[in-house]
């Protein structure tokens, strides 16, 4: 999977591996991935819930660490 970023009108991709994913209590499917190059860890909302009231969860956008609940409970992507 790619992620896409805009830096001062030039488009840079970065290489990101699926850590896990996790259904949340709303119905929207998220998806942990890791930086490959950064070590960063970032949360995207894959699919969108349908009956989520979440304006924060959008699909193919980020959600924020503490509200994307991956705990060691989680998925584990092979």
């Amino acid at each position: 999977m790619n992620c896409w970023a805009s830096l001062r009108g030039v488009v840079m991709m970065s290489l990101v591996r699926l850590i896990g994913f996790r259904t949340l209590g709303c119905g929207c499917v998220t998806g942990h991935y890791r930086e490959v190059a950064t070590n960063r860890e970032v949360t995207y909302v894959e699919e969108k819930g349908t009956g989520c009231e979440q304006t924060a969860h959008r699909r193919n956008h980020t959600l924020a660490a503490a509200r994307a609940g991956f705990g060691p409970l989680t998925a584990r992507a092979s």
